[in-house]
């Protein structure tokens, strides 16, 4: 059973859907209460766009392990694409609230926390979208907490409080961001754009100069430096 499971998880790694899928088959004709299997199917079901099936496999899944929380996030995901909202969020709440009560105990899997993690981006988005930034704020917060190496998140909470008008704390997250991780090009980038969209273009011309100093042809860093020495009166939006 092991074996045809692991033979499984490669085919479906390597993108082979359907020799994955008549492994997952096989195990579950030998044995229906093979979770992992139903999972590994769900995934495919998922991958290929079969939705209906995608979402009684993942049922499935919850049925025999009901703190299976991969299957919980990934159910929801599908609801959420589908527009079923209620079904996702309650879904998702459950299935959160578990991984709060696991890190209570002292327990922690950086593999679900970047899947929470991605699931609060993708709220904290929405709410971007529509210009309510206190919720985005609130969600992008969440989503980096939950995965701090994910550093665009900052520079996103960093554009929010821009936004919201709060250019100091903007200037703050984007300092501190620097400062714990010089070599991310994109934080310095933003930090560029923050100086510059405030008048400070001498500071500006120095972050996207520091990023040519260590990546000669990054396009971005050329692009706005030229454009900060040659435009007598240019907009470059943060």
């Amino acid at each position: 059973m092991s074996d045809l499971l692991k033979k499984a998880k490669e085919a479906f790694q390597k993108n082979d859907l359907k020799t994955a899928a008549l492994f997952l088959n096989e195990i579950i004709e030998q044995n229906p209460n093979a979770t992992e299997a139903f999972f590994y199917l769900a995934n495919v079901f998922h991958v290929r766009g079969e939705l209906g099936k995608a979402i009684k496999a993942f049922q499935r899944v919850l049925e025999l392990d009901s703190n299976h929380t991969d299957a919980a996030i990934s159910l929801s995901v599908i609801y959420n694409d589908i527009g079923k909202y209620e079904e996702a969020k309650a879904i998702f709440e459950k299935a959160n609230n578990q991984v709060k009560n696991n890190l209570h105990q002292g327990v922690s899997d950086p593999h679900l926390n970047k899947k929470f993690s991605l699931k609060h981006y993708e709220i904290a988005e929405m709410y971007a979208s529509y210009g309510r930034a206190d919720e985005a704020l609130f969600e992008y917060n969440k989503a980096s907490t939950l995965d701090p190496d994910n550093l665009e998140i900052r520079i996103k909470i960093a554009k929010t409080y821009t936004k919201k008008g709060f250019t100091s704390k903007a200037f703050d997250e984007l300092k501190r961001l620097k400062n714990e991780h010089p070599g991310y090009m994109p934080g310095r980038i933003a930090m560029g754009l923050l100086f510059y969209g405030n008048g400070n273009i001498i500071e500006a011309q120095s972050e996207w100069q520091n990023v040519l100093s260590r990546e000669p042809s990054h396009p971005e860093a050329q692009m706005y430096l030229q454009l900060s020495r040659t435009a007598t009166e240019t907009t470059i939006n943060f």
